[in-house]
């Protein structure tokens, strides 16, 4: 049988685990915006571009 105190290590671990790797997606997660915006933009360039090419010449 384990100890109350093996338990209350492990739990801990585990709750140290969660802290650490939320942590981390909060790190990660203000940079997701600014890099959508930027394939965003590349898009809409790339479309403009596109439909440039697609005109009739004149």
């Amino acid at each position: 049988m384990a100890s109350v105190m093996g338990l209350s290590e492990e739990r801990e671990t585990a709750a140290r685990v969660r802290v650490e790797k939320l942590q981390a997606e909060a790190d990660r997660v203000p940079a997701e915006p600014g890099e959508a915006e930027t394939v965003l933009e590349r898009r809409v360039i790339a479309r403009a571009e596109a439909a440039v090419w697609t005109l009739p010449d004149r």
